[in-house]
């Protein structure tokens, strides 16, 4: 997202009720994933001091890692979300309780110059003003420290699915005629893996404190030459998903929540988009020979990680 464009307001209007929502609904990451980000971190001369989670929202990714550090701060700008995280708690490898605050990317509030040993950005880095939020990161950040940055996608029906292709073409033309009119410029920076998410070094104003030569890119399940297995970026991987779970994780997506936002006469009723969705989903695997009760799913994801570290 660029300097220009306004910043995301649909999870930072989320109440502590959403945000608990969620937490329910959205996975952990996997062991590889965390292990990945660590070990890139440590091996490039960084530290376990402190770790710093923006756009931490609940705090799931923030809850794993802390515990290999001595302190771990959690930011989100939305007041719901930290107050989701406040109520799930977790605790630094000290002991000392995960310090929730309310801050946005781009001002990391209170956090004193040169503390920061890792920053981590998990699935949120896309509805950052990233030219501000590396110019105030260079400035928090420890000689040597880390940020690593990443997001997946999730749009492909997996071939193991009863008529898959039928699906996928279904799924495709849903969100061409019902949600592409509510993606933000964010959501495609996600959808395309960061491919052109901007970087310390890009734009007109880059900024120096970054080590340029030390970036790395790792994928996960997108079939490029030393791409990790796509189920080792989840904990679980992708799980057989029925319908009751499709719908309430569709529920949780900004685009679906713009959507009854725009719509609020039809949200939560047949007419809603992701009911809508549901019962086409529900067809094509009845034609397939599906009992009725027994209509699962499984997507298969790929997922990107970028590091980027600060000059020691």
């Amino acid at each position: 997202m660029s300097a220009e464009v306004a910043p995301e307001v649909t999870f930072r209007s989320f109440t502590p009720a959403e945000a608990s929502n969620y937490a329910q609904f959205r996975r952990d990451y996997h062991p590889t994933l965390y292990n990945t980000v660590l070990n890139r971190h440590t091996s490039t001369g960084g530290k376990l001091d402190t770790l710093l989670d923006v756009g931490c929202g609940p705090g799931i990714a923030i809850r794993a890692l802390a515990t290999r550090f001595q302190h771990a701060i959690g930011f989100d700008a939305s007041e719901g979300m930290i107050a989701g995280a406040k109520e799930l708690g977790g605790t630094s490898g000290s002991g000392e309780p995960i310090r929730f605050e309310v801050s946005t990317a781009e001002d990391l509030s209170g956090i004193p110059d040169g503390s920061i040993d890792l920053i981590t950005i998990a699935t949120a880095a896309h509805w950052f003003n990233m030219p501000a939020f590396w110019a105030r990161a260079a400035q928090v950040l420890k000689p040597g420290g880390s940020v690593a940055i990443w997001t997946y996608k999730s749009a492909r029906i997996a071939d193991t699915v009863p008529n898959a292709a039928a699906i996928q073409a279904a799924v495709d033309k849903f969100q061409k005629e019902h949600l592409v009119e509510h993606l933000l410029p964010g959501s495609f920076l996600s959808r395309n893996l960061y491919v052109d998410l901007p970087l310390p070094w890009s734009g007109e104003h880059p900024v120096t404190d970054f080590d340029k030569e030390s970036f790395s890119r790792i994928e996960w399940g997108t079939g490029s030459e030393n791409s990790l297995p796509g189920d080792q970026y989840f904990a679980v991987g992708e799980p057989d998903m029925d319908m009751d779970r499709l719908e309430a994780l569709m529920g949780t997506t900004s685009a679906i929540k713009r959507w009854r936002k725009a719509n609020p006469e039809k949200a939560g009723t047949e007419e809603d988009v992701v009911r809508l969705m549901r019962r086409e989903v529900e067809r094509l695997l009845h034609e397939a020979g599906v009992e009725k009760g027994k209509e699962v799913i499984r997507r298969a994801e790929s997922g990107v990680l970028l590091v980027v570290k600060k000059k020691a």
